[in-house]
């Protein structure tokens, strides 16, 4: 028996530590060489990890949401095989050479002999991490979840049809009662670590709020028109992927009045203390995943047409709750625009997604009675919710510039414009 210690690899765009998402695996079990046996998640997405070797698992270096160094010790595995010197490095070791191993020792002796088990199913199931740590949780075997999705993959519906007639998990031991979990005695309320995505979430909203002077701006929009000549140019279209909600319509508007306040289409490094002005527009499209918030980007963004940036923004969006999103794609953007849908609500207060310096919101549109030139009518109206940094965007070019968006989207044809 050889012992192979697997070190965290460099993950990509020079990561230093990741954080352990979720095990596939669990101490005792034999694992292939090329299964997965976890995810870590760094900044921008959850990455598979796969083994390099086949062996039985001895050691894991912590439990999901623990933080692991690159090149530190991941896993221990127990090996058959006779090691080249040099190869217990693992898939790592040439990112991070003589990091620390595990700190306690691996027993030699022999294993006890098992009972006989029933073989696993083969081949892994295609499904998000998400649906994993459900399943996990509900001590649920992914391969009984029948798969509708490309290739079987278990999407979300599939796993909840699923549940709707699986059995309830058997209860957990009971715990030894502490001040700690008092609150916990009712068999309705439970503890959730925060980890992976959300743990993410939660440092880069209380980061924004801290170091960013918020100035929000609220404007109310005459969006009749717009939705007139929407409905319009949807029914043109044989497709219902190629119709065109609102966002696109808005994202066509902010590319055109950014072409006049530049100072809004702009990053901050911190670092070295400097505004970066594009020039081409990156748009970030805030969209809820099963995972949590996540910011797809629309690259080179006015360079499309509405058709293409329609295409572009669902793709992207898709992209995001499947968890098929690139980290490219997952990061760059200039500015953002944020929309709750028909949860809009009459005003929010978007954060801003650092290091950029502005985000609109986008709240709900519904129909009410306005005064218009002198005659009371029905008007579809909707406000936008802005946030600038105030640091380096001033409130006056903030509002003048949500005024030149209100503009073009309440009189649609200037959006399509020759410059």
């Amino acid at each position: 028996m050889s012992e192979y210690v697997f070190k965290l690899p460099d993950l990509g765009e020079g990561t230093v530590e990741s954080e352990i998402g979720e095990w596939f695996i669990k101490v005792g079990d034999d694992v292939k060489e090329e299964d997965i046996v976890g995810t870590m998640m760094t900044d921008k997405a959850a990455v598979e990890v796969s083994s390099p070797v086949s062996g039985r698992v001895v050691k894991l270096a912590g439990e999901p949401g623990d933080i692991i160094p690159v090149g530190a010790a991941l896993i221990v595995f127990e090996t058959d095989a006779t090691l080249e010197p040099g190869a217990a490095n693992g898939a790592g070791a040439e990112a991070a050479a003589g990091a620390p191993a595990i700190e306690e020792p691996v027993a030699q002796a022999a294993p006890e002999p098992e009972p006989a088990v029933p073989p696993a199913p083969v081949g892994r199931v295609m499904t998000s991490p998400a649906i994993r740590r459900r399943a996990k949780e509900a001590g649920i075997d992914l391969h009984t979840v029948p798969g509708t999705g490309p290739g079987g993959r278990v999407t979300r519906k599939d796993f909840d049809n699923y549940m709707a007639g699986a059995p309830a998990p058997a209860p957990a031991a009971a715990a030894v009662a502490t001040p700690a979990t008092v609150a916990m005695a009712r068999p309705d309320t439970r503890e959730v670590k925060v980890i992976g995505l959300r743990r993410i979430i939660a440092e880069r909203m209380q980061q924004a709020t801290q170091e960013i002077p918020h100035f929000t701006y609220v404007e109310e929009i005459d969006i009749t028109e717009l939705e007139s000549l929407r409905r319009h140019l949807n029914s043109k279209k044989a497709d219902p992927a190629e119709r065109a909600t609102l966002l696109p319509y808005l994202g066509l508007a902010l590319i055109r009045a950014l072409r006049e306040f530049p100072q809004c289409n702009t990053t901050y490094d911190k670092e070295r203390n400097v505004l970066i002005q594009h020039g081409p527009v990156h748009l970030g499209i805030a969209t809820q995943t099963n995972d949590g918030l996540k910011v797809p980007v629309v690259h080179d963004a006015d360079t499309l047409s509405l058709d293409e940036l329609v295409a572009a923004i669902r793709r992207v969006s898709e992209a995001a709750r499947n968890n098929t999103i690139t980290k490219g794609e997952l990061s760059g953007s200039t500015i953002t625009i944020t929309s709750l849908g028909k949860l809009g609500g009459i005003v929010s207060t978007p954060v801003i997604n650092q290091p950029e310096v502005g985000i609109i919101g986008v709240n709900r549109a519904v129909e009410r009675p306005v005064v218009l030139n002198g005659q009371v009518d029905i008007r579809l109206m909707m406000n936008l919710s802005s946030s600038f940094d105030h640091r380096f965007v001033d409130g006056y070019d903030a509002a003048a510039m949500i005024q030149r968006i209100k503009e073009m989207l309440e009189h649609p044809a200037m959006i399509f414009l020759p410059n």
